[in-house]
Order: structure tokens, then C-alpha cells, then sequence
């Protein structure tokens, strides 16, 4: 029963769903990808599933077609403009992967070696992407018994990352509302970028009356990021990348293209399920090795990326108390920065109209923050330091 390809692949997305439904309960305490990954491991080592169920599911083979078009999608999930206006969120965020990095490149080979190192910082910038570039480098090399990091790196980041940053964000939003009380406080002003969103609408009006040729035009720049990737020495995801971000400035692609597309749950499920089959090959024996390793690169990444947002912030003339946390959307990005948002502003206002302004305050440079680490700085960082490998 278990190889039929769609009964294999309705246990292991049972994983998924159940991480999903903890997160959810859980207000994202709980990495859906932590639930999915540690389920698998389980129920792998008991026996509960069979060593060849994901080669059973034919899913993941799904999964690693789609790599290419999700890096192009992430490139033109927000416009230039908003970037523009967010600068100072840009230089924290990226301050914060620079900070980390040094720590990590510097300090993880005096005790592992290089390669660990490499596994670990890629993933810890940002996430699943990320970890699919090192995982594929890692494998290509033979380096299969430290795969494990990057994988358990991503699953636990978020643990770390989304309380610390929720303490910092209550502690700034309190201060917002004494600023309120004495009449100091000034909002952050939003730049207005509709002149470029009218630009890209009126430029991919082409593509607005079929969904097919929206996904077409996505799988093409993918399709020649790839081919670019292997014809330099550039990795792919960052040709990819450029291609997504220059496409929706010049109008090739419309902005977020594959939910548009009505195409992103379903890429991002195949990609998880190629996440989770980098752990397939992993015996309780690798975790028990690796896991100071891990537990090293979690501490100092996490120490690094506050330190550096708090260095930025201190330059930027942002109060470190909203600096930090939008660096540390590294450890944990979409849709947890927004849910941190939701929450701190929930909780710490004190009417309806107070809770709107923590809220649009805090939320445009976590976005910002998440996007600039999760999406851009990670996916470049983990495409060049493979190569390094």
C-alpha cells in the first residue's frame, strides 16, 4: 500500500500539516518545518515509515524542478521603491548576517572546520532556500554526514529568534506609548510607491488574462538562470534571483509572480518535501555528532545578528529596541515578523486606535528586515560561500 506514490505522499505531508496546525495554535512558537522535519526523522528511525518512502512519494522530484522559479519569485516580491524607503531597515538587516557571519566563519573553524562553518551560516541568514543551495553543495561533495546542520539549523532558529525579538519589540512598543502620552512621538512616514506599482501594472498588463502564461514567464527566467548557472561560475540561485528582481522593474514579471500565478502553496510544499528529504540518509548517530556544532552556530548566529542590529541601529539613530528585532528576522522571516507584529501590538495596547499605530509601525521595516535576509542576503551568501567549498 505504502508505494503508491500518492498514499507515501499523504503520510509524509501529514508532517507538514501537522507542523502547520501547531504553528498555527502555537502563534508560530512552534516551526511548522521543526514539526515536519523531527516527525520524519521519527518515524523514519522506528520503522513507522519505509527507507524509500520519499523516492515512493515522487514529490520531492516536483520540489527540486520548482527551486529555480520559487529563488526568481522571491525576486520580485517587493518593489524597489519600498526598499528605497526602508533603507535603514536594509543596512540593520544587513548588518546583523555581517556580524554573524564574522563570528561564524572566524570562530566555528577553531573548534569543527570550514565546512561546518559554511553549512551553517547560509541557512542561518535566512531560510529553506538557502538551506536547499547548501544541502545540494554539501551532497555534490560528499560532505553527507554534515547535511544535518543546515537542515536542524533552519528547524531551529525560529525557537530562538521569535522570542528574543518579540521581548525587544514589547520593550519599544511600551516606549511608544509613553511617546504617545507625552506628545513626542512621530510616526514613521511610508513612502509612496504606487507610481512604480502603476509601472509594473501597466507594463504586465499582458500577462493578466491567463495564469498560464504568468507561471510560462516565471519557469522561463528560472529555466534561464539555470542555464546561466551552469554555463559561469556563478551559482544559479543568484542568477535566478537578479533575473526575478530586474524582470518586475522592467515589467517581465508582475510582482509576487506565483501567487499570482496561483502557484506558490503548492511550490513551496514541493520544496519542504525536498527539505525533508535531505534528512533521509541522517542516522541518530549524525545528530548526536553534530548537534554542539549546532547548538554553537544557533548561539553565536543568533549573538551575531543582535549585535550587529544593534551596531546599526546605533548609526542609523534607531532606537536598538526596533533595530534589533527587524535584523532578526533573519531567524525566522514571513510570516513570522507579521505575526510578531499582530501579537506585541495586540497585547501591549491599550484601545483600538493605539494598537493600529504600534502595529503600521512596527511592521513595514520587519517586513523589509525579513525580506532583505530571508529572501535577498541569504539565498547570495549561501550561492557564494558554496563555492568556496
Amino acid at each position: 500500500m505504502l508505494s503508491n506514490p500518492l498514499i507515501a505522499t499523504v503520510l509524509i505531508f501529514s508532517l507538514i500539516a501537522l507542523g502547520e496546525w501547531l504553528s498555527i495554535v502555537s502563534r508560530a512558537r512552534i516551526p511548522m518545518l521543526l514539526t515536519a522535519m523531527v516527525g520524519f526523522l521519527v518515524c523514519s528511525w522506528t520503522g513507522i515509515f519505509p527507507e524509500d518512502i520519499l523516492e515512493k512519494s515522487t514529490f520531492p522530484a516536483l520540489g527540486a524542478i520548482l527551486i529555480g522559479p520559487a529563488i526568481l519569485h522571491m525576486g520580485t516580491l517587493i518593489p524597489f521603491s519600498i526598499l528605497r524607503s526602508q533603507l535603514k531597515a536594509v543596512v540593520i538587516a544587513l548588518s546583523g548576517i555581517v556580524v554573524a557571519g564574522i563570528l561564524l566563519l572566524t570562530i566555528i573553524p577553531l573548534f569543527f572546520d570550514y565546512a561546518t562553518a559554511v553549512a551553517g551560516f547560509g541557512p542561518i541568514s535566512g531560510g529553506i532556500i538557502a538551506l536547499i543551495i547548501t544541502s545540494e553543495k554539501l551532497t555534490e561533495l560528499g560532505l553527507t554526514s554534515i547535511i544535518v546542520i543546515p537542515a536542524l539549523i533552519v528547524a531551529f532558529q525560529g525557537v530562538l529568534g521569535m522570542p528574543l525579538a518579540m521581548n525587544f519589540m514589547r520593550r519599544y512598543a511600551i516606549k511608544m506609548q509613553k511617546e504617545m502620552d507625552d506628545g513626542t512621538f512621530i510616526p514613521m512616514a511610508n513612502a509612496d510607491d504606487s507610481d512604480e506599482k502603476e509601472e509594473v501594472k501597466a507594463k504586465s498588463s499582458s500577462f493578466k488574462s491567463s495564469v498560464t502564461l504568468k507561471l510560462f514567464s516565471v519557469f522561463v527566467g528560472a529555466a534561464i538562470g539555470i542555464s546561466l548557472g551552469e554555463v559561469t561560475p556563478i551559482h544559479y540561485s543568484l542568477w535566478c534571483l537578479v533575473i526575478g528582481l530586474l524582470g518586475v522593474k522592467i515589467g517581465l514579471f508582475e510582482t509576487r509572480s506565483l501567487e499570482k500565478a496561483n502557484s506558490f502553496t503548492l511550490t513551496m510544499m514541493g520544496i519542504i518535501f525536498v527539505v525533508i528529504g535531505t534528512m533521509a540518509d541522517v542516522s541518530p548517530q549524525d545528530v548526536v555528532s553534530n548537534l554542539p556544532s549546532i547548538i554553537l552556530i544557533l548561539l553565536l548566529g543568533t549573538f551575531g545578528i543582535a549585535l550587529g542590529g544593534y551596531i546599526a541601529s546605533r548609526f542609523v539613530k534607531w532606537h536598538p529596541f526596533k533595530g534589533m528585532p527587524v535584523a532578526l528576522t533573519a531567524l525566522f522571516g514571513f510570516p513570522g515578523d507579521y505575526i510578531l507584529c499582530e501579537e506585541v501590538s495586540r497585547s501591549v495596547a491599550r484601545n483600538e486606535q493605539e494598537e493600529k499605530v504600534i502595529f503600521n509601525e512596527l511592521l513595514t521595516p520587519m517586513l523589509i528586515g525579513g525580506f532583505t535576509t530571508v529572501t535577498i542576503a541569504s539565498v547570495v551568501i549561501a550561492g557564494l560561500l558554496v563555492q568556496t567549498l
